[in-house]
């Protein structure tokens, strides 16, 4: 089973895609600059609520529930790219 560290690692790598992807939108269509920035803070919001569960995590026994947690808001926020383009 994985470490804090690569959990950490892993959801700063998925935030980081989404923010950069965020950013690539707005830069080819400026019309969807608020629909972009309010998704940039929810990932910035998820990101700070999974911080906080990671940290709390006592076992590796707690770690699926996060990996789930990360991926389904990792396939939400995939849809909602695909929406924006």
């Amino acid at each position: 089973m994985a470490s804090k560290r690569l959990i950490k690692k892993q959801l700063n790598g998925m935030i980081f895609d989404v923010v950069d992807e965020c950013f690539s939108v707005q830069l080819y269509n400026q019309s969807k600059t608020d629909a972009t920035n309010k998704l940039i803070d929810e990932a910035l919001d998820f990101r700070d609520d999974m911080l906080a569960r990671i940290h709390q995590a006592k076992a590796k026994k707690d770690y699926p529930s996060i990996y789930e947690g990360m991926e389904n808001k990792g396939i939400y926020f995939v849809e909602q790219l695909n929406g924006l383009q």
